[in-house]
């Protein structure tokens, strides 16, 4: 027998070798994937005969939102607040559900929480389902992979939230969009979601392919040619799991172009998607007497967010660092300014985070004209944002930002972060006349507050007045009449 012929025998065996083990393994993918179908028809059909049996004995429906974190005092909160008050007050013949993980307090201290920062009283009592397993969704149990982390996390919370309660609607309100699809597939509900800041967006791909440090790309991921390709495959891979989660939403609403311009390149769901801007207690503040203030002998800039990393906190001490250094001592320096950082601290990471703060004030100097205000009421927040002449906010690419609306309604001078929401929403021009100032770095941040504190009393107010009469597309009254029309094509699905 010829080479060739051993050649052709010797294939021949290997193709019916393989063939006698394809059939089996064709067989078993096929057993495979039919229990899988028939296991997930299965937990469809627990889930909705539970939501069957609720409706049953309750006779209403229900809608439901995911707020792991509803207890916290940030613009995400104040936006969930609103939206129930509004849905509450239109549809009274529905029920509402919040899925929590706040374990430390009751349903009525969180509502009493709400009534004492954001000024919002419920027209009646919500039902709160309290998840034991939060810490899935913690940053801080993720050193490494953390947005896969916490995405991953977020469906193991979900799934417990989903058989706690099972919804006619469900609301992601806080960005876990991967949470979206368990509650349309397996618990089939209608479902929306109101997105603050997409969980990744093209301006952080750009940022690792530029290999630009900034808190999501360190410097050993920058600095390293080999990371940098990896992470830039790993954030491409996320983002189109994250379109796929994201699109299965019925119904999508974002709160500024910026999130707008991101969520359509993400989830491509245009005819679903519409822009409802955040409630701001606009009404609140504009009893704020707006006078001019050159009288002043102590300058107040106030700075209102949670202590997260991504606000940025230690550049708004750098940047007033430099002004106390070039104002120095005496009459109209130092002493003549002083710094106010406001904000909630959700956890014992965002405490800790407080302490280095506090330590980077002592490590410069200015510990003496830093105050900290953490979770304060409404009336505190109110008083401080009243005394203070500018409004600081340093976050990049920040979403929005409730806290410059609200300072701008105070009539203060705001100083914002030359990036997302703020720049295009927010500090723009308005009827031509000057609104606020942006910056982007320690040294344009001291440079606008020298060149602010340097303007004529008149001038300031001319700005603060501008502000003013600005923010009212953002008040509380606007949103919630956007957010019902929004909301009314997926409340029309409701059996009542």
């Amino acid at each position: 027998m010829s080479g060739h012929d051993q050649l052709v025998l010797c294939l021949c065996e290997l193709t019916r070798l393989l063939w006698k083990l394809l059939l089996p393994l064709v067989f078993l993918c096929v057993l495979l994937i039919t229990v899988l179908v028939l296991l997930v028809l299965a937990v469809r059909f627990w889930l909705q005969s539970s939501r069957n049996a609720r409706r049953a004995r309750d006779g209403r429906p229900t809608v439901a939102f995911f707020h792991p974190y509803c207890n916290a005092g940030g613009g995400g909160e104040r936006v969930l607040w609103c939206a129930i008050r509004a849905l509450q007050s239109r549809y009274v013949d529905i029920d509402f559900v919040v899925y929590t993980g706040d374990l430390g307090v009751t349903g009525q201290q969180i509502l009493d929480g709400a009534r004492r920062r954001f000024n919002i009283a419920l027209p009646r009592p919500v039902q709160f389902v309290f998840l034991r397993h939060r810490l899935l969704v913690e940053p801080g149990l993720f050193p490494h992979f953390t947005l896969l982390g916490q995405s991953v996390g977020s469906i193991f919370l979900g799934w417990e939230a989903l058989t706690e309660f099972v919804p006619d609607i469900y609301i992601d309100s806080m960005g876990y969009a991967f949470t979206l699809p368990l509650f349309r597939y397996l618990g089939g509900c209608s479902v929306g979601s109101y997105v603050h800041y997409p969980t990744i967006s093209t301006d952080m791909l750009s940022v690792v392919r530029e290999r630009n440090p900034r808190l999501n790309n360190p410097d050993y991921v920058s600095n390293s040619l080999f990371l940098s390709a990896f992470k830039v495959v790993y954030y491409c891979l996320l983002a189109l799991l994250y379109g796929l989660a994201g699109s299965c939403s019925d119904l999508i609403m974002v709160n500024s172009s910026w999130t707008l311009d991101h969520i359509l390149s993400l989830w491509r769901a245009p005819n679903r998607t519409s822009v409802v801007y955040p409630p701001c207690d606009v009404s609140a503040f504009l009893d704020v007497p707006l006078e001019e203030d050159g009288d002043r002998k102590c300058h107040s800039i106030v700075s209102i967010g949670q202590f997260r990393p991504e606000k940025d906190h230690r550049l708004q001490i750098r940047a007033f660092k430099k002004v106390l250094d070039r104002r120095g001592a005496g009459a109209g320096g130092r002493e003549a300014l002083k710094l106010v950082l406001i904000g909630g601290c959700r956890n014992q990471e965002d405490e800790d985070r407080v302490l280095m703060l506090r330590g980077l004030c002592q490590e410069l100097g200015v510990a003496d004209r830093v105050a900290f205000k953490l979770n304060v009421p409404f009336e505190e927040l109110k008083r401080e944002i009243a005394d203070a002449t500018i409004g600081l906010h340093t976050m990049w690419n920040e979403h929005f930002g409730i806290g410059i609306v609200e300072c701008m309604a105070a009539g203060k001078v705001i100083l914002a972060h030359k990036s997302g929401g703020p720049k295009l929403d927010i500090v723009v021009p308005f009827e031509g006349g000057q609104t606020g100032f942006l910056a982007d770095d320690e040294d344009s941040y001291a440079e606008a507050i020298d060149r602010i504190l340097a303007l004529p009393p008149a001038s300031r107010l001319h700005i603060r007045r501008n502000a003013r009469q600005s923010v009212a597309r953002f008040s509380d009254q606007e949103f919630e009449a956007c957010f019902l029309a929004a909301m009314e094509p997926l409340m029309g699905t409701l059996e009542r």
